[in-house]
């Protein structure tokens, strides 16, 4: 078996066209840590790609997303749970270099819906990086509302990241 490059203590897609800006696997996490939402892709049944925005959070090795009960991203998953999740940092077009300084990271893996105390740890979670000053309100919500949610897991199998800086 041949071996995958290795940059900055990441392993490196040989597709990969620029290897000398890939990030180590502690930089892509920082940036999973710190975004703001993750581009969530799946495919449907009749193959068709299907790309959304959503919010989520690293816990641990594990992204949570939540969700309502239906629609299009549970039939996909459904079908198929591998998912490619992306998330971008922090960019800034440089014009006159016709450039742009960027970090981004894609995690493969499969998502799967978590159930019970592990739906909670998602849930908190949520709350923590997105309403941190709410925490008993957020809890309240939980309460109330969580039964009309449903939250996955991304298990990372594999993470990869590219900057320019």
């Amino acid at each position: 078996m041949v071996e995958s490059p290795t940059v900055g203590g990441a392993i490196v897609d040989r597709k990969l066209r620029r290897i000398d800006r890939a990030i180590s696997i502690e930089e892509a996490e920082e940036i999973l840590r710190g975004g703001e939402w993750g581009l969530l892709s799946t495919v449907s049944a009749s193959g068709q790609p299907y790309g959304v925005p959503v919010n989520y959070v690293l816990v641990g090795k594990i992204i949570y997303f939540h969700c309502a009960l239906e629609g299009d991203k549970l039939e996909n998953l459904r079908h198929n749970n591998r998912v490619s999740f992306c998330v971008v940092g922090e960019t800034e077009v440089l014009p006159a270099q016709f450039a742009t300084r960027y970090e981004s990271v894609i995690v493969f893996g499969k998502a799967v819906e978590v159930l019970d105390e592990e739906k909670q740890i998602g849930l908190v979670g949520l709350i923590e990086k997105y309403s941190a000053g709410y925490m008993d309100e957020g809890r309240a919500e939980i309460e109330n509302s969580g039964s009309r949610a449903r939250v996955y897991g991304i298990s990372i199998e594999s993470i990869s990241g590219k900057a320019r800086r």
